[in-house]
């Protein structure tokens, strides 16, 4: 991580550093009230009129919205972790996609190819049970 950073800021002064570190900072920061200002928005909009609950204050909704994240943290870890965003993403779509996108193909294989390779492997059973029946007597 130390060798992106340097990479990454070695032709910056210092003045650009700390002024992209409080952009940043700033970004964060404005990020995380408007999530708290929509949830609040929005819960205060349906809840109530749906299913009869409270309003929210603004704090009340930002504690929301970061239970909501731990909970619900998306297909990887929650955010935990050593792993990148883009990482877990990949991971997510390469794990879903691979346990069912192979089944296309089951009946085309029993069809062309499954009982010879069946009967194959009872063949082999049969014959390992024989070896294992005539090695224990």
């Amino acid at each position: 991580m130390t060798n992106f950073f340097t990479h990454k800021f070695r032709k910056k002064s210092p003045i650009e550093i700390i002024g992209i570190i409080l952009f940043g900072i700033i970004a964060i920061t404005g990020l995380a009230i408007l999530f708290g200002f929509v949830i609040m928005w929005l819960w205060n909009w349906l809840m109530p009129e749906i299913f009869g609950l409270t309003t929210l204050t603004y704090w009340q909704a930002v504690g929301l919205f970061i239970l909501l994240k731990l909970l619900i943290g998306g297909c990887g870890s929650g955010g935990s972790g050593k792993s990148s965003s883009k990482k877990s993403k990949n991971d997510c779509k390469k794990d879903s996609k691979t346990d069912f996108s192979k089944w296309k193909y089951y009946d085309k294989f029993w069809k062309e190819e499954g009982d010879e390779y069946y009967r194959q492997f009872v063949e082999r059973q049969s014959g390992q049970t024989e070896e294992n029946t005539s090695e224990s007597e």
